[in-house]
């Protein structure tokens, strides 16, 4: 038994490792992806006043920490009972579709652009954002640059600090803003529009005019037919602060559709004793292990699945890419893993027009945009779509706000399952029967988790009945010896 280990895997937020078992017939027997880090929010956050939370669980992360601020609000707004003025809310909205902007052009041009613009198996030296920025023109780095430049901007005068924001409050948010604040905005979000049209553009032309990258793209190797979950509006479009959420099949018919509240009732968590992360599952499917099909319920989220379970999208210029993207694909739901990437640039144009639309709102000056909380703290569910996927707070306090239990389910979590699923297959296909393994074939492996846009720093984990990791101690032909815990 041959072991081949990547370690640190690259290019994505947080830490991870992947170990690959090749049979002495050269056929990959198995996969583990293993997730070493342990945050542990939901424990410290017992015992604090709820009202801190959406301040303190953006310290889980600096990459989504808007993702984080705005759940740990709409679980305070639930847990106090209080629906946030139309401005408060809007408010709100209007921050976190600047942040997804600014989000997903950083998966597209930093951590997976490399990939397909450059190449999966380019020189490592070349496979970076500078190479990318050598190959689409140094106009294009400086708009993308520009760009987060004007994202963090907006998010400071919105959340109060470019990084770990603080406006948003149990029935609102701390402050409004004024006319010039406004217009700024407004001028910002117009250049973002166009922004999203030249990414949509760039994939266009250098990614599908890529034929080896399509062909990846279309091939079977990224490819697991899975249940999909969403945030959907009263028309099931994607929205990615609020509404229900919807579950399709692998057909893209509609299985379930229900109050985030209610998630507790279609979602639990299967563990396994060799990482800190959790594997969510469809509790009416259940969990029938690391398998896709119809009688597993292992589903996924994130742009792709956020499309699939969509009717069409909410503004113009993302419809017709939405359209575009699904005559090429061969309809909806698309089952291949590498069109996550041509989803999250259409989603960049959703959430660039939605903030314009947002910007142009006569309501977002208005001085109306706090409730006071007047009634007394119990329990709630906050729910938004994380760039990265579903993301759900969910807390319980005592009479006095206090927290007594916090239950925190991160967009990451919803895809570790499928990523285990298409990281096997992905060394199955690519990697068994190779004399030798080029570091090219293992950057092609690294690809099928890196679709997704992982963030493990991010990621809620498990620490186990006993507080502690299991470790296996093997000899070199995997026979177990010894079983360690803590």
């Amino acid at each position: 038994m041959k072991r081949i280990t990547i370690d640190p895997i690259t290019r994505l937020e947080g830490h991870g490792k992947i170990e690959i078992f090749v049979g002495d017939d050269g056929q990959v027997v198995n996969t583990y992806f293993q997730i070493p880090e342990l945050r542990g929010f939901e424990k410290f956050a017992q015992g604090r006043p709820v009202e801190e939370l959406p301040r303190i669980t953006t310290r889980i992360c600096g990459v989504c920490p808007e993702a984080h601020h705005m759940a740990g609000a709409k679980a305070c707004d639930a847990v106090y009972h209080v629906e946030p003025p139309p401005t408060g809310r809007k408010l709100r909205e209007l921050l976190y579709s600047t942040f997804f902007v600014a989000d997903h052009s950083v998966h597209f041009y930093v951590l997976a652009g490399p990939d397909f613009v450059c190449g999966p198996k380019a020189p490592v030296a070349e496979r970076n954002v500078l190479g990318l920025i050598q190959k689409v023109g140094i106009d294009a780095g400086k708009r993308f640059f520009g760009m987060r430049r004007q994202a963090h901007e907006v998010i400071k005068l919105l959340g109060g600090k470019a990084i770990h924001q603080v406006t948003a409050l149990p029935g609102g948010v701390s402050r409004g803003i004024n006319e010039e604040e406004r217009k700024q905005i407004e001028a910002v979000a117009e250049d973002f529009v166009d922004f999203g049209q030249f990414t949509l553009d760039v994939f266009e032309d250098v990614v599908l005019g890529n034929q080896g990258y399509v062909d990846l793209v279309t091939g079977s190797t990224f490819r697991h037919e899975t249940y999909y979950v969403g945030l959907v509006d009263e028309n099931n479009c994607p929205n990615f602060y609020d509404g229900q959420i919807r579950v399709v099949d692998q057909d893209g018919k509609e299985t379930a559709k229900f109050h985030p509240s209610e998630y507790l009732e279609h979602i639990a968590e299967h563990v396994e004793p060799w990482t800190y992360l959790k594997y969510p599952y469809l509790k009416a499917v259940g969990w029938k292990g690391f398998v896709d099909g119809k009688d597993s319920g292992v589903y996924r989220s994130a742009p792709l699945a956020r499309l699939n379970v969509a009717d069409g999208m909410s503004t113009p210029k993302a419809q017709a890419a939405y359209e575009r993207m699904y005559s090429v694909l061969g309809g909806r739901p698309c089952h291949q893993t590498l069109a996550y990437h041509w989803a999250r640039v259409i989603e960049i144009q959703a959430a660039a027009e939605r903030m314009l639309e947002l910007a142009r709102d006569p309501d977002i000056t208005s001085d109306d945009f706090r409730t006071v909380p007047t009634a007394t703290p119990t329990e709630g569910v906050g729910c938004v779509e994380a760039p990265r996927g579903l993301l759900i707070h969910h807390y319980k306090t005592d009479e006095r706000g206090v927290v007594t239990d916090a239950n925190l389910v991160v967009g990451t979590t919803n895809n570790y399952a499928p990523m285990t699923l298409s990281i096997k297959k992905a060394a199955t296909d690519l990697i068994s029967g190779l004399e030798e393994v080029d570091e090219g074939s293992l950057n092609m492996v690294e690809m099928a988790f890196r679709a997704y846009d992982p963030c493990f720093g991010c990621a809620t984990h498990n620490l186990g009945d006993e507080g502690s990791l299991e470790i296996n101690i093997r000899r070199r032909d995997g026979t177990l010896i010894h079983t360690a815990r803590r």
